[in-house]
């Protein structure tokens, strides 16, 4: 009688520890589950910020109208230089950190590495040889992308873009490489610029 009491006792404790075991297992999965699921969304919101290369194509949209808002305002005797220093302030990224800027009519000051020299550039300044590029004026600025490289943080675009000038139409075509990374409002800057005219043999 003892004997069977045992062996019922066996079969009671063996179910109930594998329903135990079972029910481990399902709060693992479930908590597996959970946490898979907020790590998906934690990656969708990365991905949500990244950069995209619509992007990078309004971003370019947005400087080349710039540069024709600062002649027009130029040739209106406007105030230009406001309309510049807006503009290097609000495209370029020197409030955030580095920006490289090679500019296309640079000899003496090559490199463009703080803010006022670039504005020199674009409506003379500081450095001499400056004549203000802006200042043409131009017309028209359009952009043809050789390949714009995306990344997450980052992108870069190479390739043509073309300037019309506004007292005689004519079309100047000039190489370019643009940089950018995205600022915590989530705007694109540029943090490098280099810009030369075509090899002429």
């Amino acid at each position: 009688m003892k004997l069977f009491k045992l062996a019922v006792l066996g079969l009671v404790l063996i179910p109930g520890s594998i329903l135990a075991a079972s029910c481990n297992e399902n709060g693992s999965s479930a908590n597996d589950a959970d946490s898979q699921t907020s790590n998906n969304s934690s990656n969708s919101q990365v991905s949500n910020n990244c950069i995209t290369e619509k992007e990078v194509i309004k971003a370019q949209e947005t400087w080349a109208n710039a540069i024709v808002e600062i002649g027009e305002t130029y040739k209106n005797k406007g105030d230009y230089k406001t309309v510049a220093a807006n503009t290097v302030d609000n495209l370029y990224g020197y409030d955030e950190g580095k920006v490289l800027f090679k500019p296309t009519k640079a000899a003496e000051g090559q490199f463009r590495l703080t803010e006022e020299d670039a504005l020199s550039y674009f409506v003379k300044g500081k450095i001499s040889e400056d004549k203000g590029f802006a200042l043409q004026p131009w017309s028209k600025v359009r952009f043809e992308n050789a390949g714009v490289s995306v990344s997450c943080s980052d992108a870069v675009a190479m390739g043509n873009y073309y300037f019309t000038d506004a007292n005689t139409n004519k079309e100047t075509k000039v190489e370019y490489t643009f940089g950018y990374r995205k600022s915590e409002d989530g705007k694109l800057l540029i943090d490098l610029h280099h810009s030369s005219l075509p090899f002429n043999p």
